[in-house]
């Protein structure tokens, strides 16, 4: 039956319309509940569907990957447990596997084309590995990130471009996972610290009777002559780094997820920094108003965990406005939509 679909497609397009079991679109057909591409191929819409040797070539290549790099995948997860900052590690992963899911239809049906281009950077990314290991001189951040490399070069060489196409994005993903080496962690930090301290002190002297003056990342000052003791310091906890690197992860998230066109993507992927620095000061603020003219009680230990996770919401709340407000403003027209033109000659 698979054969006489192949000879006459347009015959099986044209019977879907007398009544018969028959089904057609622009690029594919079914019958009988088995569906065939325009060249008569069975078409695939479920990982069941795959043949059990594809699956075990997966768990080999997989476990081979896994035992090279188990001491470094080892230390990245220790982070993730011991480090609050990271801990938005965990979800990298299986984002990664969601965005996988969401082009199963092209990768099922996807006819694999090795590229032995692949090989080559595979075994030059192990061989670069493996020098910033043993080497005195080897730079730490580069043993994980070359080892997502690999696995790109590995799907390269046994899928080639075609599986590239649907697969890049997923792996890059997998960068989120990998926390920044501790010197460029605090460099960063630090002026995220003194811009938010800044902030929180120029609202702080709005207020009457409120006089606050910045030390580095340090606000002292007095409330209605009453001297600020102790001072109030923007840890490194306030800094934002933690808010910004999760919703920086989560904002690629959903720009890619949702279609819309790309100059869109790249303001909301764009837009993740400025939100996060300003969810980050409101936090601060709101943490010196708590301190100072509240109780320092309620500034501290859970209080303030919790005022930190009241600022997700927020952030997704302007995320979403700001998608919004470019859907709205901008429609895209459908150039596939045209209207048809009746022209009556006058008798």
């Amino acid at each position: 039956m698979a054969a006489q679909m192949k000879d006459d497609h347009n015959l099986i397009c044209e019977s879907s319309q007398t009544g018969t079991d028959c089904k057609c679109d622009k690029k594919h057909f079914s019958c009988q509940g088995t569906a065939f591409s325009g060249d008569g191929t069975s078409v695939r819409s479920s990982w069941n569907e795959l043949p059990v040797h594809s699956y075990v070539k997966i768990a080999i290549i997989g476990g081979l990957f896994v035992y090279l790099f188990y001491g470094e995948i080892e230390s990245i997860v220790g982070q993730w447990i011991t480090d609050s900052s990271w801990s938005h590690g965990f979800l990298i992963p299986l984002f990664s596997l969601y965005f996988i899911d969401q082009a199963k239809g092209e990768i099922l049906n996807l006819r694999p084309r090795p590229n032995y281009l692949g090989l080559l950077f595979m075994i030059l990314g192990i061989l670069f590995y493996f020098f910033n290991v043993v080497s005195p001189s080897g730079y730490g951040y580069f043993r994980p990130t070359s080892m997502i490399a690999i696995l790109g070069a590995i799907v390269l060489f046994l899928g080639g471009w075609g599986l590239i196409k649907y697969t890049w994005l997923p792996i890059t993903y997998l960068v989120f996972a990998v926390p920044l080496p501790t010197r460029y962690y605090f460099s960063l930090t630090m002026p995220m610290q003194r811009l938010a301290a800044q902030v929180t002190a120029f609202l702080l002297n709005i207020v009457s009777g409120m006089r606050a003056e910045v030390n580095g990342v340090v606000i002292s000052g007095e409330y209605l002559g009453q001297k600020l003791d102790p001072p109030l310091n923007v840890a490194e906890a306030c800094s934002g780094m933690r808010l910004l690197m999760a919703f920086l992860a989560l904002g690629v998230a959903m720009a890619y997820l949702h279609y819309r066109p790309v100059w869109q993507r790249i303001v909301l992927l764009a837009s993740t920094i400025p939100i996060a620095i300003f969810c980050n000061i409101v936090r601060v603020t709101t943490t010196g108003f708590i301190y100072i003219m509240v109780n320092p009680k309620y500034a501290q230990g859970i209080y303030h965990d919790m005022l930190g996770l009241a600022m997700l919401p927020l952030a997704f709340g302007l995320y979403g406005l700001l998608a919004w407000f470019m859907s709205s403003l901008f429609v895209e027209q459908d150039e596939s939509i045209t209207e048809d033109v009746v022209i009556r000659r006058q008798k």
